[in-house]
């Protein structure tokens, strides 16, 4: 089992993948399509567990964690990944998956493809709505029958956002990484994309509508 760790609000998914969420803007739900929108910076990620005793009982997990977030926000999750050796990733929304658009399963599955390949791909914007659009990833009250789980399942038992990584099979990618290459004179580090209440328990719902592509699988499902 990968370990789980926070780190600078990002959450280390074994020692090579790390994912963050990301503020942006809510774009309308409108049936209009819009932009991807820009990165407002980081989340702040809470482990549950440190909250026990004032977050609900089913958050109580080993590998649960939550962000504050107010209704008029949206998130994207931005993926860092180790070039030399890449990871399979599923994402889900209560017990949908948000890349395929199906229901939840822990297996992968190429045709069509329900998980993203760590690099290439940089981040996931949304929820598959068909027709490659996706929908915004916005946050609404658990139990009012709003979160896409609810709209495709009739019931809400999950409501957040769940992540899965595969490692690849052994020996197929170095277990080291190679000897770096001479440091550029200057870089810039974070995430950038050049691109035009009371609390309460939420989920994630589907908000406006925008396009993003999913890298295939430049590696081959097996």
């Amino acid at each position: 089992m990968l370990q789980v760790k926070v780190e600078a609000d990002r959450i280390w998914l074994g020692e090579r993948l790390a994912v963050s969420l990301q503020r942006t803007l809510r774009i309308p739900d409108d049936g209009r399509e819009y932009p991807l929108p820009p990165g407002l910076g980081r989340f702040p990620v809470h482990r549950a567990a440190d909250y026990a005793d004032r977050v609900p009982a089913a958050w109580n997990q080993p590998h649960a964690f939550f962000i504050p977030m107010y209704q008029r926000e949206a998130l994207w999750l931005s993926f860092s990944a180790a070039f030399w050796k890449p990871n399979a990733v599923k994402v889900g929304v209560g017990e949908i998956n948000a890349i395929s658009g199906a229901a939840w399963a822990l297996d992968l599955h190429s045709e069509p493809q329900d998980y993203m390949v760590c690099p290439p791909q940089p981040w996931l914007d949304g929820i598959n709505a068909g027709d490659a659009y996706i929908r915004q990833f916005v946050a609404m009250p658990l139990g009012q029958g709003y979160t896409i789980e609810s709209h495709l399942t009739g019931v809400e038992r999950i409501g957040g956002i769940q992540i899965q990584v595969y490692d690849p099979l052994p020996g197929r990618f170095p277990d080291q990484p190679p000897v770096p290459p001479p440091a550029p004179m200057a870089s810039a580090g974070g995430t950038y994309r050049a691109r035009g209440g009371a609390a309460q328990e939420m989920g994630i719902a589907a908000g406006g509508k925008m396009k993003q592509r999913i890298y295939p699988d430049p590696h081959g499902i097996d």
